[in-house]
């Protein structure tokens, strides 16, 4: 068993999936995260009333939970966000996926933490519960036999047995409360070989090894990231041993002396769970070891107490190398269980007041290094903050250690510039977490205390409001890579969001109202413009159209055409076309604002062409009438010869459908035309009868650059270039 044993899980927490409506359990489930559960597909169909093996996924409803433990059960409703339904192979007797991941409304209660998974392996003794979470309705059985996707479990032949109800629950192993698997079903005599004798106390599970393949491949590898995973107990995290035995090298310098190893051994041992045998003794250094590569806190937390035992520069060298080695071979987080705890509980409440806080101050402490997707957005959901901060935990401070001393890491920079932003309470209780963290891990006072200069200097200062957003966009349908900056009146632009993975159109209109509203909140007037970066390619996609969510919760979602004045923009072309630049600056400059309206009597390439590089040469605007193929060859023309602002109705099939854009006013005064299509957009939003007419606007201002890699320019004069 060795010196470092987990108590067995007789009295597990358990989590039941409900009937709709009925306090009766359809199965059970294990917790993966703080807002997620997993259980089986077909538990969910049970607890929905629909057949057990249905393949299509549930419609939107909710799901009740109940989560048992001390006291009476807790209760949550929960909504599907992961889908794999059970699917027949060849076998009768057993079936693939059946898997379906839940998220809860709100956390889980505080009392329950999340399972930790280990690989299934023959030989196990496990122990399940029924879904109904009474603490009697369990049933010990064992792996006899473990094949690829699938374990086969039999029970002995006393107490109770695994059968319906069971489904969906987690499978504990009894010697250290680690979870390998789901059970998925009894197997039911009748079927192939199995004779009724043959199945008295034989079921089936879902191994932890095909839980995560099958979520991964389901699209779900963030939900994998999430959970808490151990190797199976006595072999280190690599495997060929190395980090344990690099372990085990800087230990013995350290920890040599037995009593010295058991005093430490024990404070690690009651942080993480473990029962250390009775007495004095203590655990090998191999074993210890092991315990390092395994528990990804374990190596902080063991720093943590011994960092201020040490003597000497030799013994705090030794430390460092044993620090360096965890995060060079990825074993180890940065934090302590403690660490952790103690900077989520300081932040939480002030993310939850300021959803805006940790993303503003990452864009100036982390400005050199690309943020964390968590923090790439304005705002920062607080159920999603542990996220961030184990993301954070990876990143490493960007300049070189001086005479032997670590580094301020990123998260500790981040945290001083969110304390500096925060009331003084919370300021001086993230300021000791800072400071201690950075005494544990040898970074000198006075780089600490650089940070927090910089970090006071930032939030007393008070930049020009934003006045502008611009995103750029790109990629397939359905699935975009966006870029997002924010454009300020004094011309000084910062990014927001980098183009780092494919997201929704509802994803992106999210970003970008959310960026919008955090504006507003800090002191700006509100954005009302909208620059949409495309390729030739994205010039016909309905952007105006994307229903953005608000992250006031009460606001309804509404369509970024309603919210903001979208205008498209187009630099490709001036790749193709490179005189579009100067003749973009020569119409602006010409004052000739009359539209040339393409219809039916000049609508062939050669006449628009023509017209454009003649009678209206310094014509500025462009209305494109008529069917879809042609009218994009027209547009494609227009842009090329330098025309900055092009209108048409991109849902417009013929000539006939001219009359459609009148509600706008082509004609009218063309620096009102962007806020003219908005007002329309927003009448026939939500209209009885509302118009076809779907306006879509090229809006080339050359007084606009575009920030980012887009261009480089000059920064205005007066623009915070710090």
């Amino acid at each position: 068993m060795g010196w470092f044993r987990r108590p067995a899980a007789a009295a597990a927490p358990r989590v039941s999936v409900l009937h709709g409506g009925a306090k009766t359990a359809a199965g059970g489930a294990a917790l993966l995260s703080a807002r997620r559960v997993v259980t089986c597909a077909h538990v969910v169909n049970d607890a929905l009333g629909r057949e057990l093996y249905t393949t299509a996924p549930p419609a939107d409803d909710a799901l009740h939970l109940a989560f048992h433990g001390p006291g009476a059960a807790q209760h949550r409703t929960a909504r599907l966000v992961v889908w794999v339904p059970p699917q027949w192979g060849a076998s009768a007797m057993v079936w693939q996926g059946d898997l379906a991941v839940l998220e809860l409304e709100e956390p889980a209660p505080q009392w329950l933490s999340p399972v930790v998974w280990r690989d299934m392996a023959e030989g196990q003794r496990l122990r399940a519960w029924h879904g109904g979470g009474e603490a009697i309705a369990f049933a010990d059985t064992e792996v006899k036999l473990q094949e690829g996707r699938f374990g086969y479990l039999d029970g002995q032949l006393s107490g109770a047995a695994i059968g319906p109800g069971f489904s969906g629950g987690p499978l504990w192993a009894t010697e250290d409360a680690t979870v390998v698997g789901l059970v998925v079903a009894h197997v039911m005599p009748g079927e192939g070989p199995m004779s009724p004798q043959a199945t008295v106390r034989r079921s089936w599970a879902v191994p932890w090894q095909a839980i995560r393949d099958e979520l991964e491949r389901a699209g779900a590898a963030d939900t994998v990231a999430e959970c808490a995973v151990r190797g199976r107990y006595g072999t280190a995290a690599c495997a060929d041993g190395s980090t344990a035995a690099g372990f085990a090298a800087e230990l013995w310098s350290l920890l040599g002396d037995p009593a010295r190893r058991a005093q430490h051994a024990r404070t690690l041992a009651a942080l993480f769970g473990y029962e250390p045998p009775p007495g004095e003794s203590a655990p090998a250094v191999e074993e210890l070891a092991q315990l390092l590569a395994s528990e990804e806190r374990a190596l902080a937390s063991l720093s943590e107490s011994l960092a201020p035992t040490l003597q000497d520069g030799h013994a705090r060298a030794g430390l460092d190398r044993l620090l360096a080695l965890g995060r060079l071979t990825g074993t180890a987080r940065l934090l302590s269980l403690d660490e952790h705890r103690s900077l989520l509980r300081e932040l939480r409440p002030a993310v939850v007041a300021d959803a805006a806080l940790l993303p503003r101050a990452a864009r100036e402490a982390l400005r050199y290094i690309a943020p964390p997707r968590s923090l790439s957005g304005a705002r920062l959901d607080p159920r999603d903050l542990d996220a961030a901060v184990t993301e954070l935990e990876a990143y490493r401070d960007g300049g070189r250690p001086a005479d032997g001393i670590s580094p301020v890491p990123a998260l500790l920079t981040l945290v001083e510039y969110a304390a500096a932003a925060t009331a003084p309470p919370v300021r001086a209780a993230l300021h000791a977490w800072s400071e201690r963290v950075a005494a544990r891990l040898g970074c000198h006072p006075a780089a600490l205390q650089l940070r927090r200069a910089d970090a006071t200097a930032w939030a007393a200062y008070r930049p020009s409001p934003v006045v502008r957003l611009v995103a750029e966009i790109s990629g397939p349908p359905d699935r975009y890579a966006c870029a997002l900056w924010e454009v300020r009146q004094d011309g000084a632009t910062a990014s927001l969001v980098t183009a780092d993975e494919p997201r929704s159109g509802a994803e992106i209109a999210r970003l970008i109202r959310e960026a919008a509203e955090t504006a507003r909140d800090d002191g700006g007037q509100g954005v009302t413009h909208v620059d949409i970066v495309v390729d030739r390619d994205g010039l016909q996609l309905p952007f105006d159209e994307w229903e953005a969510a608000s992250s006031v919760e009460f606001l309804p979602r509404i369509p970024l055409g309603v919210k903001f004045r979208i205008a498209l923009r187009c630099p490709e072309v001036s790749a193709r076309a490179p005189r579009r630049e100067a003749e973009l600056r020569r119409r602006w400059e010409s004052a000739h604002t009359g539209p040339l309206v393409v219809d039916e009597n000049c609508a062939s390439p050669e006449k628009v062409y023509a017209l454009l590089e003649t009678s209206h040469r310094d014509t500025a605007q462009v209305v494109l009438h008529g069917p879809p193929a042609p009218r994009e060859a027209l547009l494609q023309l227009c842009l090329a010869l330098g025309v900055p602002v092009v209108l048409w109705d991109r849902a417009a099939q013929s000539h006939e459908h001219a009359d459609r854009l009148d509600g706008i006013a082509p004609s009218g005064p063309l620096h009102q035309l962007p806020e003219r299509i908005q007002h329309f957009r927003a009448e026939q939003y939500g209209a009885s009868v509302p118009s076809p007419a779907r306006p879509s606007l090229v809006w080339e201002n050359t007084e606009l650059p575009l920030p980012g890699g887009l261009e480089l320019l000059d920064p205005a004069e007066g623009a915070d270039i710090r």
